[in-house]
């Protein structure tokens, strides 16, 4: 969700909310015109409690042929408004015009040129008792009917898309969907905006990027246009970091935004514990009765919506049984898949153009099945030409190859411990002695970054950022493997199991996954006598020695027993902290080492957390204090984290 431009409809990175990754952007093919192509119209499409909802549609010229609806709904607008303005693309990418649709793209309920109030991630409606209990799901309804009866030279068959916010609005559209509704494809999807998504991490709120987010996304009397020129929000400072620390404490960044009334942050960032509000918000909890054939689609970079589409892909598994269910996760970051070439991330490269494959070879075969395809019982000699998926398309990064799966995660997969040893070492056996810990004093007035990007919002490049930076600091502990000798492949989720103790009462403790590359690549001193030295900026030089960041999440200790009822430590007693972090498909290479990060400060990423057990939105300046946190290493108390091994483990 945390993502939104609001420009034309576009749903792009806005440059104040987040500073871009080094990636290429891919334009719009420029030999293919929208405008002479297609038509547009404009409509206002009755709802069954009264209420009208706004939608463009643009419709192909070559009427030679019926074509089936491709549509996105948005509360970014639908954008740009009248018939004589048309977008830069229409579709999941350019590959989509060209093939030939009836788009699509509708302003929700309550925002821009719809009617109604907008509420946000709207509760799904189980019972619908009168035509006042609407909900996404019959906003859908009534559209797909009105497309039906209204537009021609269609096909009857219904197709959905849209990333990240407009994602959920696929998934809560195909509950109890209309039947024409065939396929569709809920991309980053928002699903449980608490549960390790865009707003609480394991009860961490993300701050950066909320706070980012919502200075721009708010509430809006409807109808309205977008404005021609968005104005960003002023932090007085380039350095988020020392923004967010000079305000001090929660109560203080929240009143920055506070005194907007049509401000949604405030409401976000003073729920911290996981409510009936964020329940009720779960869509995961209501995909059933999904009839059509759903393509879910994520990042494996993702720093908005890491968890949404795992948890939708095993949801719609779980409770529709029968119905097409694939999963697509990429080397992308948060919709990466749709506007990148999908080459690198930083410094990181994939070697490919991944975007680029996959909308060519996932996306756009799988809507041209189940929107074009002709039924399965006509002639025989369709049958060879049917088009083929997979269940699962899991890009495994570190070798940088496609892997398809029947299931996810893989069924071989085999769990195995990394555990933390004496001396900086992480081993596949456990720990023998007794008695045995590591410790650091975390202060809150001096916490760990988590970028040494100087940025106000988030750096997608964070996600497989150099943690070289993070690994010399004294508040923070560090364990790697020896030198692999075997490639070691992680795919799964990850699930650390520690024992800590802390001289406060409440704690964060933040655990990162990392790949630790050689300190030379083989060929990096291979000069030959009297040849020019080899440039500084090469991959053999830049890459050698980086620790680059797999995967990293947050735990607020309070709630390692319930998200509903936090409970403090007790100072100097040795608890269990167990959590689980977002899936990955990782292969450690050899020569590489595995390392593991453990520190108690993630900022401004996550919130500060005082160190003493008071609901952080209230805390006091003299609430924040040092601690001396522990993490142990014994035989009974045997930190470590839980992984799903494919490749050897030695």
């Amino acid at each position: 969700m945390i993502f939104s431009s609001f420009a034309a409809g576009l749903c792009l990175v806005t440059a104040a909310t987040f500073a871009h990754a080094q990636q290429t952007v891919t334009p719009p093919p420029v030999e293919y015109s929208i405008k002479e192509n297609y038509t547009k119209y404009e409509y206002r499409m009755p709802m069954r409690d009264g209420k009208n909802l706004f939608a463009a549609v643009y419709v192909p010229k070559d009427q030679s042929k019926s074509y089936p609806f491709l549509m996105e709904r948005t509360p970014y607008s639908a954008g740009p408004y009248g018939v004589d303005f048309s977008p830069r693309r229409l579709g999941p990418g350019p590959e989509f015009t060209k093939a030939g649709y009836i788009f699509v793209v509708q302003d929700v309920r309550g925002r821009y040129m719809s009617e109604g109030t907008f509420v946000e991630m709207t509760p799904h409606k189980p019972v619908k008792k009168s035509p006042a209990d609407v909900d996404e799901s019959t906003d859908m309804f009534d559209t797909v009917e009105w497309l039906l009866k209204n537009i021609p030279n269609h096909n009857g068959k219904v197709g959905i898309w849209g990333n990240s916010y407009p994602g959920f609005f696929v998934s809560a559209s195909i509950i109890d969907s209309h039947p024409a509704i065939k396929a569709a494809s809920p991309q980053a999807p928002v699903t449980d905006l608490y549960m390790n998504d865009d707003s609480y991490h394991n009860g961490a709120f993300m701050l950066a990027a909320n706070y980012g987010f919502y200075s721009s996304f708010k509430q809006q009397a409807t109808p309205t246009v977008q404005p021609k020129k968005w104005e960003p929000f002023e932090y007085g400072t380039s350095d988020g970091y020392e923004y967010f620390l000079g305000l001090g404490t929660l109560s203080n960044i929240i009143n920055t935004l506070a005194k907007d009334k049509s401000s949604l942050f405030p409401d976000q960032a003073r729920r911290d514990t996981y409510e009936e509000y964020w329940q009720s918000r779960n869509i995961a909890a209501h995909l059933k009765n999904v009839k059509a054939a759903v393509l879910t689609v994520g990042g494996w970079f993702d720093a908005e919506d890491p968890q949404g589409p795992l948890t939708t892909y095993q949801s719609i598994k779980k409770n529709n049984p029968g119905t097409f269910n694939a999963l697509v996760m990429g080397p992308w970051t948060h919709g990466g898949w749709q506007r990148n070439d999908g080459a690198a991330i930083g410094r990181v490269s994939f070697g490919a153009k991944t975007g680029e494959h996959y909308r060519k070879n996932i996306l756009l075969p799988f809507f041209e099945k189940f929107l074009k395809e002709k039924d399965k019982h006509a002639a025989k000699n369709d049958a060879k030409n049917e088009t083929k998926l997979a269940e699962v398309y899991a890009f495994e990064t570190g070798t940088n190859v496609w892997r398809e799966y029947p299931v996810w995660p893989p069924k071989n997969a085999q769990k195995r411990n990394l555990y933390f040893h004496d001396k900086g070492k992480l081993a596949w056996t456990a720990p023998a002695i007794a008695n045995a810990f590591d410790e650091y004093v975390s202060d809150p007035a001096k916490p760990v970054p988590f970028t040494s990007d100087i940025a106000t919002g988030v750096p997608q490049e964070y996600m497989v950022g150099d943690q070289r930076f993070a690994s010399t600091r004294t508040d923070v502990l560090v364990y790697q493997t020896a030198v692999l000798e075997e490639d070691v492949t992680i795919a799964g989720q990850l699930s650390p199991r520690l024992f800590v103790s802390t001289t406060g009462t409440d704690s964060d403790f933040v655990v990162k996954l990392v790949d630790v590359y050689p300190p030379e690549f083989p060929d990096a001193n291979a000069t030959p006598p009297g040849a020019p030295p080899k440039d500084p900026q090469s991959a053999h030089f830049v890459m050698a020695g980086y620790q680059q960041l797999v995967r990293g999440e947050p735990m607020r200790g309070k709630f390692r027993n319930s998200f509903q009822t936090p409970v403090p430590f007790v100072p100097g007693k040795v608890e269990a902290v167990n959590f689980n972090m977002p899936d990955i498909n990782h292969t450690f290479r050899r020569g590489h080492r595995i390392m593991v990060q453990v520190q108690s400060s993630w900022f401004p990423l996550t919130d500060l957390n005082p160190q003493s057990f008071v609901r952080i939105a209230e805390a006091k300046p003299e609430d924040f204090i040092k601690a001396t946190q522990r993490v142990y290493r014994s035989a009974t108390q045997a930190s470590r984290i839980e992984v799903l091994v494919l490749g050897a483990a030695k």
